[in-house]
């Protein structure tokens, strides 16, 4: 993993490998209880818009996992990431 200053802002191609390098770090935790997550977008190089799917689309936690675990792992990866939503 390159590690970025929050200050410097990724080129588009940078900011999706980073995001799919975190996905790919947190997807082994969401396969080992049924789930999977998907990248359907990135918004204004800013924004970024996940499928959750399997057994994590009607996980009781799957929110808490989103935020403490995904937004927090592709933040990592890319700092200038400001969300993460669930698009169903």
């Amino acid at each position: 993993m390159t590690n970025y200053p929050i200050d410097k802002i990724m080129t588009t191609e940078e900011l999706t490998s980073n995001v799919l390098l975190a996905l790919d770090e947190i997807r082994p935790f969401l396969n080992s209880d049924g789930g999977d997550i998907t990248l359907v977008s990135i918004d204004d190089d800013k924004h970024v818009k996940v499928r959750l799917e399997g057994a994590c689309i009607s996980c009781s936690v799957n929110q808490m996992t989103l935020k403490a675990g995904v937004e927090t792992t592709i933040k990592k990866y890319a700092p200038q990431i400001e969300t993460v939503v669930n698009i169903m």
